[in-house]
């Protein structure tokens, strides 16, 4: 079995590799509906696991639920070493958008489908999302109120430890005085630094970091700086802009998803990279700005 990261990290208090999976792009066209190719998902959520990855990033959403019936399907009973994070708070409707979704009851049934679709007993995290890409409107539920009923779960037994996704640093300080934040997702990859006041407050406050679509969208103005790295370092572009966040700060870890073997492996690949790339390629990469 291969290793992915060669310098694992805490999360949610367990051990895992640096470089995980995201699963939401095993679904339909949209995130909804099942994949082309059941078996072709199937087999990359094996094949991740195989290759050494321990932190899978989900959530009944996908689909719905589709991404967390594939995981099951895949992997139950799952290893001792897999720590499965899914994310509350966002629903979908008949037109398939994305609307926030985090009263009270609306937590709780979610929290209760992930535990029945995945077929566990206790999620290993979860993550409240608050804002970001694609949400519509505005949840009038109170961010307290939401975080309350959440940290209650975990009192309950039915969640491990809580993450929040899709925030402003505010939001930290408000949260921890209610219960422990164990990680934060916020869209932030080499071409989207936005949340960039977000990750010095995680690093401030030493949590994780889980940046979502970490390999962002390559504008052609920028292609150039990025190529001519890789081809130094015998590696593809994604495996750059991936081992550009694993050499940002220790505290990142990172959730590349796809539906394809290939890139699957490509993208395990970039903890290698990230081993190899100089302090001049890391200052060429950063110099470039959102």
């Amino acid at each position: 079995m291969t290793t992915t990261s060669p310098s694992p990290s805490s999360l949610a208090g367990r051990s895992v590799g640096r470089v995980g999976f995201g699963t939401m792009q095993l679904p339909g066209p949209g995130v909804w509906g099942p994949p082309a190719d059941r078996d072709r998902a199937i087999g990359v959520l094996r094949t991740a696991v195989d290759h050494g990855v321990t932190h899978l990033d989900t959530a009944d959403f996908y689909g719905p639920e589709v991404a967390n019936h594939l995981i099951r399907d895949a992997l139950f009973p799952y290893p001792d070493t897999l720590l499965i994070a899914t994310k509350v708070g966002v629903r979908r409707d008949d037109t398939r958008a994305w609307l926030p979704a985090a009263a009270p009851a609306e937590l709780t049934h979610q929290v209760h489908g992930n535990l029945r679709n995945l077929r566990r007993d206790r999620l290993d995290l979860v993550y409240l999302r608050v804002g970001g890409d694609g949400l519509l409107d505005h949840d009038p539920t109170p961010f307290e109120e939401s975080w309350g009923t959440l940290a209650e779960l975990v009192t309950k037994g039915d969640i491990g430890c809580l993450g929040l996704s899709g925030i402003v640093p505010g939001h930290l300080p408000r949260a921890t005085a209610i219960a422990p934040v164990a990680a934060v997702q916020n869209r932030y990859n080499l071409f989207d630094r936005g949340s960039e006041d977000v990750h010095h407050a995680c690093t401030e406050a030493a949590i994780p970091f889980v940046p979502y679509f970490p390999l962002g969208t390559t504008a052609r103005r920028r292609a150039s700086v990025l190529t001519e790295v890789a081809d130094g370092l015998a590696a593809s572009p994604a495996q750059v802009a991936l081992a550009w966040l694993l050499n940002r700060h220790p505290g990142i870890l990172l959730i590349p998803g796809t539906g394809d073997p290939g890139h699957l492996l490509e993208n395990l690949g970039a903890a290698e990279v990230a081993g190899r790339m100089s302090d001049a390629d890391m200052a060429r990469l950063t110099a470039l700005s959102s």
